[in-house]
């Protein structure tokens, strides 16, 4: 009531002066607390109306202006943008195959790639020329320094055919046992140097750790080129095939291992499944073998169709892919190093007693316990590794299958009386990156 009362006196006659005089005994407590009060300004009504309403809604004043974003920021200055052009490779040789790419990037995304794909000339067609058929032999293990063995079976199965003699059961199941040894390692390589390269490395210190094995193994076998033409060059140590044989049980953990972490991995998946695809089509127009012929659906493997040394007489199942990309390749070499692992046992189980080389001088050394003895088989030895020994004439193309997809198929044409004519099927693969 008081307050009504004030704003009353103030609309008469403005503010209430100090000299306005009241009944005290009309005066309640309250009043005369406001009456003390009187002294300090407080807002009255036409002053407090231009503050009323909603505090956002807009007035005369302000209604015309804009209305700030959620996101009150800049925008992004507009640039011309180049991308990145990098030079990938040359890569190893016996690793990845020699092969440049010039890739063009837009961050981490690959928007162009040209692959150079070249070939490694050692000059061995001229060098063997020069050589005898025993001298040449050597040259085999620098075309592929992982498929050593391989190479050197290729090129001893071209000789014996040109002579037309085999090699006796017992050479020829070790150059199985040794193949597939090869195989086994050229898998490894491929794998793990694959799974290196897109992000993974632990399969490559598990593999490389059983990988360093089989290389013991081999070097315990023989020091130098092993596999001879209608020969092996010394028979297995005591006590090797045992070795072997604890090596392949312990190994198909190994890719057990390898497997769990890859086969259903996403990071794996996704830089694996649909990438370098090759349709069976191109794959067979471009003359594929290998495990990128099989990874695109065809079954097609020397060892089944055109069987050599002791593989018509092993069991074992030939992998095929269904998209033809890196993920079925990836597939297909895992399985078959299992495969290879199923061979290699067999070759164990059936490795019969016997010879190591036939019986003829004229192509084969001597034994070194003969040439102490008799001065015809010190005068044999003599003659094979001064002047070789003689091939008849003819032509012939022998083909392998190598384990490696670079050399898919190994082989070699003869055609002379004395000099070697040499021709290296080499078929280059679609890169798999």
């Amino acid at each position: 009531m008081a307050a009504t009362m004030l704003r009353s006196l103030s609309r008469l006659g403005g503010r209430p002066s100090n000299n306005v005089l009241l009944n005290k005994s009309l005066l309640s407590p309250g009043c005369l607390l406001l009456q003390n009060r009187q002294k300090q300004w407080q807002p009255d009504v036409e002053w407090m109306d231009q503050y009323a309403g909603v505090v956002m809604y807009p007035t005369e004043f302000n209604k015309n202006w804009k209305v700030p974003p959620w996101n009150d920021k800049d925008p992004p200055a507009e640039k011309d943008v180049s991308n990145l052009t990098i030079n990938f490779g040359p890569q190893h040789p016996a690793a990845h195959g020699v092969l440049r790419l010039v890739m063009e990037l837009s961050g981490e995304s690959v928007k162009k790639c040209d692959p150079h794909i070249g070939l490694l000339h050692r000059g061995t067609e001229k060098l063997i020329e020069y050589k005898t058929y025993l001298q040449a032999l050597p040259y085999f293990d620098r075309l592929d320094y992982v498929s050593m063995m391989c190479n050197e079976q290729c090129y001893s199965l071209a000789v014996e055919k040109l002579l037309n003699i085999q090699a006796p059961p017992r050479a020829q199941w070790i150059r199985v046992l040794y193949g597939e040894l090869t195989r086994i390692l050229n898998h490894i390589m491929a794998v793990t140097t694959h799974a290196l390269d897109i992000g993974a490395m632990t399969p490559f210190f598990w593999m490389f750790e059983e990988r360093e094995k089989v290389s013991n193994i081999v070097s315990d076998a023989s020091r130098r080129s092993w596999v001879h033409e209608v020969r092996v060059l010394q028979d297995l140590p005591l006590g090797l095939m045992d070795d072997i044989y604890e090596w392949c049980k312990n190994f198909s953990l190994r890719i057990d291992e390898v497997e769990e972490m890859l086969t259903n991995n996403r990071i794996w998946k996704n830089r694996t499944v649909n990438i370098g695809v090759v349709s069976h089509e191109d794959a067979l127009n471009y003359g594929f073998s290998g495990v990128m012929l099989r990874g695109s659906g065809i079954k097609w493997d020397l060892r089944k169709s055109q069987p050599y040394d002791k593989y018509d007489e092993v069991e074992f199942d030939v992998p095929i892919g269904s998209s033809g990309d890196c993920y079925d390749r990836y597939l297909c070499r895992v399985e078959e190093m299992r495969q290879s692992l199923r061979i290699m046992l067999q070759a164990l189980n059936k490795m019969p007693e016997g010879e190591i080389k036939v019986d003829d001088a004229k192509v084969a050394p001597p034994k070194r316990s003969e040439m102490k003895t008799s001065m015809e088989s010190l005068i044999h030895h003599f003659k094979l590794y001064t002047e070789g020994y003689q091939v008849p004439p003819g032509a012939t193309y022998t083909a392998v299958e190598a384990p490696k997809v670079r050399p898919l198929v190994l082989g070699h044409y003869f055609r002379d009386y004395s000099k070697i004519f040499l021709e290296v099927a080499f078929h280059r693969k679609i890169p798999e990156y």
